[in-house]
């Protein structure tokens, strides 16, 4: 097993820091990071892995909740995504983290909410994994595949009405989509049947330049979670498959 240290990329003395964990199983991480991203600033990047001794240890040195992402900004501590993408949407307005209509942008903040708040049975049933393929996991679980359809309505709505300008949700790549990667992944690690519109937004979310940094990179992690691979998780049978 890989010493449990954080990893930190480049720093950027006095500028903003995003603690992460890993990149191959935090689907929380990532959605800060790609809004982190987004942005265009610099960021120093510090990862804890999670599920070691001393995981609750190395984010409570940044973190007063325990948990990730944490976004740090001189005297300022933002632990939670949302409130993340809204520190960032203030702090830098050009960059278009939400859509710049009133009524696009309040879609796009109750579609985040419902994904920040929702969809648990898909979550549990599916725990995101890029490094591996697992068809059929996961799918026998009661409320998945309703989960899943009220998933592609969200995102068939969105695309309808503000779409037109683009590949994403509301056109070009917005905060709304970073909080959908994680989805889109976990449908590709699990083959997830889905409609053609959902397929294409999916392959669009998968083509994005920074989502597919962020998977190169958790492709190439030292750190395993057990109960996130192949043995650990409910297989296409159900809960009581071995």
């Amino acid at each position: 097993m890989a010493e449990a240290t954080e990893q930190t990329s480049t720093s950027f003395n006095g500028g903003l820091k995003l603690v992460i964990a890993n990149k191959n199983y935090s689907s929380w991480s990532l959605r800060g990071w790609l809004a982190m991203k987004l942005t265009g600033a610099p960021f120093e990047e510090i990862v804890v892995p999670l599920r070691v001794p001393e995981t609750r240890e190395l984010i409570m040195r940044h973190s007063p909740s325990g948990k990730v992402p944490c976004l740090i900004d001189g005297d300022v501590t933002v632990w939670e995504t949302l409130a993340i993408i809204e520190y960032l949407a203030e702090k830098f307005p050009a960059a278009g983290l939400w859509p710049s209509e009133a009524g696009a942008r309040a879609h796009a903040r109750a579609i985040s909410s419902e994904m920040h708040a929702g969809f648990m049975m898909l979550r549990k049933a599916m725990p995101m994994n890029i490094r591996e393929s697992l068809p059929g996991y996961g799918m026998a679980l009661d409320g998945v595949q309703g989960d899943i359809n009220r998933i592609e309505s969200i995102w068939r709505d969105a695309r309808g009405r503000y779409g037109a300008g683009g590949d994403y949700l509301f056109g070009a790549f917005s905060a709304v989509d970073a909080m959908f990667a994680p989805v889109a992944l976990r449908f590709k690690t699990y083959s997830v049947t889905l409609g053609e519109s959902a397929a294409a937004y999916v392959e669009a979310l998968l083509a994005y330049p920074a989502l597919a940094e962020w998977i190169a990179a958790a492709k190439v992690e030292p750190w395993m979670i057990p109960d996130y691979e192949k043995d650990g998780i409910n297989g296409p049978a159900g809960p009581s498959a071995s």
